[in-house]
């Protein structure tokens, strides 16, 4: 013997007596981090790893590593000697627990082979009895193993044989097709309807022919030109009028290599029955059972291994797929136990009988989180529908229903309808009641516990995001006073940071040094979009109301929704709010957007102006609060001043000069902040300016270009331009010295008008420079603009060395952060993840604005 073959997933219990050599074959053949020592335990509570009055503890101990590594679907290696049968229990109660299987590697050496090598050892300073009881122990042990529950047993008998085994070999189980990564057509339970798969397979794309039989097939031949496969989700038979007729085409194609299949109860059933087991002949197996009654009895002996030999369930596409018959728990997948088998069968009950003297199923799937797309049947339903990442695809076809297949990884679903009712259901299918679909009604209560504490949220573009826990606490206090309905929620834009410092004496922010800091990123080509000095603003608009309750599961709250980038409603009146999205819905309608982009809501990324429409107290309270006193006092010490100048006082000409230059750069604050300011008494004093189409059905828009952005909102905005204002824009080619100049020609003449100033993006939406992806916006901001922003007098000399000193390492920081995280949040909205996921993103966003970076920035 010189491999031995374990589950890739088992709890292995080397079994031996001291001195036996388990931790050598241990260190030989197992990770280190594999193998739990019950003597480093012992050392580890106690410093003694000899210490007997600690094993206990360490045993405790030994068990908890055991079980979170189990937990996590790790093999372990428990090294013990594990010779009494009520230290094994509990590895074996364990293995259950986590559903996995247990293995026994028996190292039986001869007595005085341990004993000799542990009088070899100065720290095994016990007598020989030990030994021989231990031994003594073991060999009562052996016959039992097997009916302990250890389902895999290898004995090695010498030191030889020990030495001789080169390898332990991990086998994988039989439900791990990882590697196998699609396309899939899965279909639902067919129950005899021969007809109705033949012809949802024809729907699918496949081509059934007939073919010589070769003892196998059936004499069919079944293909896709696309080399897709089929995934059976079981109950082939009973009820139906051609249950054969369906077995012989599902075993052609498992066999051909074209499609998977999974066991139903039915089958099983039906299995049981073929083999000789009392079974009652109710519930369509009648059916089947007079059915097969003309059939040979070498295709009935077939029909019996076939089903015999079929896995409980399957995990596919590295574990992004999970498919069973009756549906599958996240721990319970990729695992092999009775438990499983079970479940993946018949599900859970609770015990209780509904009114049709049907046993009431556990609702597993609305506590589902797994990370794996989990695709069942089972339970008849009248349509198949998305609940956590789960579907049902059972659409009652035997019962006048529908056979229904999910094609993955597209996650469409396509149908064909029953011919005929072959059966009454005990509990009747009818269409649902409500108009929400199962998921949005779950995700009517979101769990404060998903978001509080601290989180690390995994995201495509920047893997992992953490968030510190009083960051979330801050953030759950906006999201649950001020926040609109969660479910309008799909996304918050990043923060954005600033160019460095200018190197010109009386800027503190210029172009040149953006386009400098893309350059080094090796970026080719940027796009500079004028700023606008209004609040950051996200609308999402559907087509109409219903699509607002199909799509986000929201009833009597209109067509859309227009919040501030903290998730706070814009208009604080619905009829303005109405109003407005109505224009925005027309606008959207007279490009043919919805039809162009194929979708019935679309997510933007705007600008909404007048600043004053949402800044009116802070206008008020700080910025006109300040310039009608500086104003006042100013004009008066200025007056005061120049008066006192004829008296010939030392040093009043200087100060006259300050006070002078204090009460013009006064002037320049008040000018600054009035123009971005105007009275709105209507919609029509309103000013959107969308820059981004963030997503639509089945999209999220950034693989595009900024500049087709820009474009197709400029078709947006033509159609109702006293609302919609179209961003003026430059693209600027960072390797053409002229191209750059333009662009600073620009930005000056923009700012010295009033302007606030531009926005240099990477010409992709999403770009990867030297050092991965890049920041994806800088604001370059005007000079009489920054006077909002650090006061009337930053232009000061000494003032304007002090600011060039500022950092923007977190601030950039955030800006990537919340970068990745709104994207990620969009993208899950798209896949139609639960609002949980989306809101982990959401809520992330928020918690980060919490961190102590310069508001100022």
């Amino acid at each position: 013997m010189n491999t031995i073959k374990i589950p890739e997933l088992s709890l292995v219990a080397l079994i031996g007596v001291s001195g036996s050599g388990k931790s050598t074959f241990a260190r030989k053949h197992f990770k280190a981090t594999e193998v739990i020592s019950s003597d480093q335990c012992r050392a580890i509570v106690s410093d003694d790893e000899n210490d007997q009055s600690a094993t206990p503890d360490a045993f405790d101990l030994l068990h908890y590593i055991a079980a979170k590594r189990l937990k996590k679907g790790l093999l372990t290696v428990v090294d013990a000697t594990n010779v009494q049968e009520e230290s094994r229990r509990k590895l074996v109660h364990l293995a259950k627990e986590y559903h996995c299987l247990p293995v026994a590697i028996v190292l039986d050496l001869p007595e005085d082979v341990c004993q000799e090598r542990n009088d070899q050892r100065s720290d095994r300073n016990f007598g020989k009895h030990v030994i021989r009881q231990q031994r003594s122990q073991l060999r009562r042990s052996l016959k039992k193993l097997k009916r302990e529950g250890f389902r895999h047993i290898h004995i090695l008998k010498s030191a030889e044989e020990v030495d001789d085994i080169e390898q332990v070999m991990r086998e994988k189980l039989y439900n791990d097709k990882k590697e196998v990564h699609g396309p899939f057509d899965i279909i639902g339970d067919i129950h005899g309807c021969y007809e109705e798969l033949v012809a949802l397979l024809a729907k699918l794309g496949y081509v059934l022919k007939e073919a010589e039989d070769n003892g196998s097939n059936f004499g069919l031949k079944v293909s896709h030109p696309e080399g897709r496969k089929v995934i059976f989700l079981g109950d082939l038979v009973d009820r139906g009028p051609a249950s054969p007729a369906v077995l012989k085409l599902v075993m052609s194609m498992v066999r051909a290599g074209v499609a998977y299949c999974v066991p139903g109860n039915h089958d099983m059933k039906l299995q049981k029955y073929l083999n000789g087991k009392n079974v009652q002949l109710k519930h369509g197996l009648e059916k089947t059972v007079e059915q097969l009654s003309s059939e040979s009895e070498e295709f009935r002996m077939e029909v019996k291994e076939f089903l015999y030999s079929l896995v409980s369930h399957y995990v596919f596409d590295d574990g992004k797929l999970a498919v069973a018959h009756a549906g599958i728990k996240e721990e319970m997948q990729g695992r092999g136990s009775g438990a499983v088998r079970a479940f993946c069968m018949y599900g859970e009950t609770t015990g209780e009988i509904d009114e049709f003297g049907l046993p009431v199923r556990y609702d597993w799937a609305s506590e589902y989180r797994g990370k794996a797309m989990v695709v069942y049947g089972h339970t008849p339903v009248p349509e198949a529908q998305w609940l956590n990442r789960t579907i049902d695809i059972d659409t009652g076809c035997v019962f006048g229903g529908k056979l229904t297949a999910l094609r993955y990884p597209e996650e469409e679903l396509v149908s064909v309808d029953a011919l005929q009712v072959y059966a009454e259901s005990a509990r009747p299918l009818h269409a649902p009641t409500s108009s929400l679909n199962q998921q949005h009604e779950y995700d009517d209560l979101l769990d404060m516990e998903d978001v509080l504490g601290k989180r690390i949220i995994s995201t495509r573009l920047r893997n992992n995001v953490t968030i510190r826990e009083e960051n979330a606490m801050a953030a759950l206090e906006v999201m649950s006073r001020f926040a609109v309905n969660p479910k309008w929620l799909i996304y918050l834009p990043p923060t954005m940071s600033p160019t460095e410092t200018s190197e010109h004496p009386e800027y503190l922010e210029r172009p040149e040094e953006a386009l400098q800091f893309y350059r080094r990123q090796g970026i080719e080509k940027v796009i500079c979009e004028e700023k606008h000095m209004g609040s950051r603003a996200i609308l999402v608009v559907c087509q109409d109301e219903e699509v607002a309750v199909k799509r986000f599961g929201i009833e009597g709250e209109g067509i859309g929704k227009c919040y501030t980038r903290t998730g706070r409603s814009f208009f604080n009146d619905l009829a303005d709010e109405e109003e407005f999205l109505s224009r925005v819905n027309a606008a959207l309608t007279k490009t043919d957007f919805w039809e162009k982009f194929d979708t019935d809501w679309v997510c933007l990324d705007a600008e909404l102006m007048p600043w004053s429409a949402k800044a009116q107290a802070l206008l008020q309270e700080q910025y006109a609060s300040v310039g009608a006193a500086a104003k006042a006092s100013l004009s008066a010490t200025v007056e005061v001043l120049s008066s006192t100048t004829t008296r010939q006082v030392e040093g009043i000409d200087a100060l006259l000069e300050k006070y002078t230059q204090k009460q013009e750069m006064m002037k320049d604050y008040r000018t600054a902040y009035r123009q971005y300011c105007w009275p709105v008494k209507s919609i029509a004093d309103y000013k959107l300016a969308p820059f981004h189409i963030l997503a639509t059905e089945d999209a999220v828009h950034m693989n595009k270009s900024h500049e087709w952005h820009m474009r197709h909102i400029q078709e947006i905005c033509q159609r109702d331009e006293e609302l919609l204002l179209a961003t003026p824009y430059r693209i600027v080619d960072l390797s053409d010295e002229q191209s750059q100049q333009a662009l600073v020609h620009w930005w000056e003449d923009l700012t010295e008008k009033g302007g606030e100033g531009i926005v240099i993006k990477p010409l992709d939406f999403v770009s990867h420079g030297k050092k991965g992806v890049v920041q994806p916006a800088i604001k370059c901001r005007g000079r009489e603009y920054l006077r909002i922003i650090y006061g009337p007098e930053y232009t000061a000399p000494e003032h304007l060395a002090r600011l060039k000193k500022r950092g923007l390492s977190g601030k950039r920081s955030l800006a990537m952060r919340e970068f990745a995280l709104g994207l990620e949040g969009l993208e899950r909205f798209v896949k139609k993840e639960p609002l949980r996921r989306i809101h982990e993103c959401v809520f992330g966003v928020l918690a980060l604005e919490s961190e102590p970076i310069d508001p100022r920035l």
